[in-house]
């Protein structure tokens, strides 16, 4: 078996999708009970980060009603626990190397549909920011808090005003 320290990380992209009021979308996943999180997936090769989350958004909530805010300056990495390397992608893999956006949901309720190609969601929420460290598996949990620290500003900003532009 190979040594999960010699594999390396899956490139990858994350989605926090967040509402005018600054909500964000997590899905709970189909196959990992009571386990929520944001959109996220692999880069394709050739594939920019950006087109990435996008096409990510589209392929695992069926929507594309969203516009990208800002995104993390670098990448964040998180390793599989033991027992997940070797399972997961094909073996392939140690974790994910991650570039996060905040992208702002241009869409309604409506727009989002989880009956996809294939399916990795059964349900979905809107959720305030501080939870989303509660909701996610706890492997994740530094690269959510990361995430949070870095993109949660521009979010509470984005959502500071469009209520305010609401308000007027």
């Amino acid at each position: 078996m190979t040594a999960p320290d010699s594999l390396p990380y899956r490139p990858c992209v994350g989605i926090m999708l967040f509402d005018a009021r600054g909500r964000v979308f997590v899905g709970r996943r189909i196959d990992t009970p009571d386990a929520w999180q944001m959109p996220q997936g692999g880069i394709d090769d050739g594939e920019v980060p950006e087109a990435a989350a996008l096409r990510e958004l589209e392929e695992e909530i069926g929507t594309a009603a969203a516009v990208i805010e800002a995104g993390t300056a670098g990448w964040l990495t998180y390793d599989l626990p033991g027992h997940l390397v070797g399972k997961l992608w094909g073996g392939r893999w140690r974790g994910q190397r991650q570039k996060w956006f905040a992208c702002r949901f241009t869409g309604t309720d409506q727009d989002i549909r989880l009956d996809t190609a294939h399916p990795e969601f059964d349900a979905w929420r809107w959720v305030g920011i501080d939870e989303l460290t509660s909701l996610i598996v706890p492997f994740k949990k530094a690269i959510y808090a990361a995430v949070i620290e870095e993109l949660g500003p521009a979010v509470r900003q984005r959502a500071a005003g469009t209520s305010q532009a609401e308000r007027s």
